[in-house]
């Protein structure tokens, strides 16, 4: 890919350094809120729906990227990750339930 190049330094070269600087003096919280605020305003403009698709989506393609690979191998598959996930929650609000009537 050819770099947008302006002056001596590249963009992605110039957004790194940005990036870098904004860290140092704003700190990681400040990217998490910046982050979370984004978040919020694609859910209010969006709704749950859109989130759901792209995960499903971007799974889809992950699987597919690595199907049949010997880095898939012996890995869990989105069905059982998913399985195992519903599970977790399942013992998690089971748990704040059993917290809330001690």
């Amino acid at each position: 890919m050819a770099e947008d190049k302006k002056g001596k330094m590249s963009v992605s070269e110039a957004g790194r350094k940005g990036g870098n600087k904004t860290a140092s003096t704003h700190g990681v919280e400040f990217f998490t809120e910046i982050g979370r605020k984004g978040g919020d305003t694609v859910l209010r403009n969006r709704g749950k729906e859109f989130y759901s698709e792209i995960g499903s989506k971007g799974g889809s393609e992950r699987a597919k990227q690595h199907e049949g690979t010997a880095e898939a191998k012996g890995k869990t598959s989105l069905e059982e990750a998913g399985h195992m996930g519903g599970q977790k929650v399942r013992r998690l609000i089971q748990a704040g339930r059993d917290h809330e009537n001690e």
